[in-house]
């Protein structure tokens, strides 16, 4: 099995919730890499105080800053988690997404190309682009056709379609991860992250009633720990040029996850639906076959599903 050594690795959207968890993660297992991070918002900065994390404010979209910045720095190991990632705000502001999540791309591929750096490419996807998918499609297989259905799931398609493209045509070591749902504190907008977060709420006597939208939903839930470590194999044992679906073991509706969180609360909880939450459309069934994954990396999820849930509910009770 491979198993590659890094020495300078460079994670896009370092302060967002996905890329300082994985900071954290990698420095934790490899205990002389060096990180450099390219952050445009403030966001999670405050947690990545580490002598072997260099953060660089600079915003992506801007070709000629970036290549500087990563001309300068040479990594060997490159994770892309940079993006506009809120499906719902996507359908408000379909263009701001999509410009935003191709340009950011686009631009970092074309620096690696022009300048013959040669880092290994994790290109961090998403199982939306997979979009509506039928019962007989499941487990969802990586060659099932991408279909996205949202403004942010067509801008990861694209990301996604662009980066097989440079592969094939430029040779640049590339691989591509396609998450399904997982639980992260750190970003408020996912249900699960809401559900916690205004399940304290009520607990403090700040909120009565837990709004929510579309509970129909089915999916595979990860806990994030398994999710940073899945990221971390694909970079070390991960065959370049395959994209391989990433997601725990757990199947759940988003409705029995709410019950199963209510069920940890310090108080009875109330709930009802919040209209501005639903999405016109929505992506039913996301369950994912991981066969792949778990034969090139010997991966497996090592956090229980009540385990994630009771981590999630302290992190949101520590804010």
């Amino acid at each position: 099995m491979i198993n590659r050594e890094f020495k300078k690795c460079l994670i896009t959207g370092i302060t967002g919730s996905g890329g300082s968890y994985l900071a954290e993660h990698v420095l934790s297992k490899d205990s002389k890499i060096k990180i450099f991070g390219i952050y445009r918002s403030i966001g999670n900065k405050n947690l990545l105080k580490n002598k072997r994390i260099k953060l660089i404010k600079s915003d992506l979209c801007n070709f000629s800053k970036t290549e500087k910045i990563i001309k300068k720095i040479n990594p060997d190991l490159i994770f892309h988690l940079a993006s506009s990632a809120n499906v719902r705000e996507s359908f408000d502001l379909p263009k701001k997404t999509i410009e935003n999540n191709n340009a950011i791309t686009l631009n970092l591929l074309e620096v690696v190309r022009r300048n013959k750096i040669n880092p290994l490419i994790i290109i961090c996807s998403t199982s939306e682009v997979y979009g509506k998918v039928n019962k007989k499609d499941t487990p969802i297989k990586e060659t099932k056709n991408i279909s996205p259905v949202n403004p942010y799931s067509a801008s990861k398609a694209f990301q996604d379609l662009v980066s097989q493209s440079y592969f094939k045509s430029y040779g640049l070591k590339i691989i591509i991860t396609r998450m399904f749902s997982y639980i992260n504190p750190r970003k408020s907008y996912l249900f699960q992250t809401s559900f916690a977060k205004q399940i304290v709420e009520i607990e403090r006597g700040k909120k009565k009633i837990l709004t929510h939208g579309n509970l129909n939903s089915v999916r595979n839930i990860i806990d994030i720990s398994d999710a940073m470590e899945a990221y971390w194999l694909t970079a070390k044992r991960g065959k370049v040029g395959e994209i391989y679906n990433i997601s725990g073991k757990k199947v759940i509706s988003v409705r029995n996850y709410l019950k199963e969180l209510k069920k940890l609360s310090k108080v009875k909880i109330k709930s009802k639906i919040d209209k501005r939450l639903l999405r016109p459309v929505d992506v039913t069934l996301q369950i994912a076959d991981t066969t792949k994954f778990i034969r090139d990396t010997n991966w497996s999820p090592k956090i229980s599903f009540k385990e994630s849930m009771l981590k999630l509910l302290k992190e949101c009770r520590k804010s």
